[in-house]
């Protein structure tokens, strides 16, 4: 009986028994496009219910809901920006090319679920969303008002929405899993 053998010296039945690997970047792709949706929606909902530039109390003196417009990036770095038109392009170059670069990097490495590939995926839906904005609407739509109080010391976090938060919730698990890989690195040593 002849067995075929192909060119990585596989035997064809082999391949057959051999458990398959779940490919899991239609799943991440879809965490992505879930984060964009509720981005959208979000916004959306802000814009019909509360007039720009006004905010709603939800909890007096701690959060509430906004609608304010961000010209610049996070934490409006760049708003007060001499060429705002120009910032505004410069800003939709650097998400489309750090979307890109974070969808080839799911492409890539999408085949595992991990840690590192679900933050990707949290950090390219919120990176689409805030491009939506910046493409469709010119400015990116902030809604959560924070504020922060410790005994006489108070402080408003700057507004931010749905989209903000997955980029830092991402870059938080970006930043635990590389940690934990230098720790369990340091083990190995």
């Amino acid at each position: 009986m002849r067995r075929s053998i192909d060119r990585h010296g596989i035997c064809e039945r082999d391949r057959m028994t051999a458990p398959q690997r779940r490919d899991w970047r239609g799943l991440l792709l879809m965490i992505s496009a879930v984060i964009v949706a509720l981005d959208r929606w979000t916004k959306y909902l802000v814009h019909k219910h509360i007039a720009s530039g006004d905010m709603k109390v939800i909890i007096h003196g701690t959060f509430g809901i906004s609608n304010l417009q961000n010209n610049g990036a996070a934490f409006s770095l760049f708003a007060d920006s001499a060429s705002p038109s120009r910032t505004r392009w410069m800003l939709i170059a650097f998400s489309l090319f750090a979307a890109l670069v974070v969808l080839l990097m799911i492409l890539k490495a999408g085949r595992r679920l991990t840690a590192t590939t679900v933050a990707l995926a949290l950090v390219l839906g919120g990176a689409v969303g805030n491009l939506w904005d910046r493409v469709f609407d010119k400015t990116v739509t902030d809604f959560i008002a924070v504020n922060l109080h410790f005994g006489s010391w108070h402080y408003h976090w700057p507004d931010f929405n749905i989209a903000d938060s997955a980029i830092v919730i991402g870059g938080l698990l970006l930043l635990l899993d590389a940690l934990r890989g230098s720790r369990e690195t340091d083990k190995a040593v």
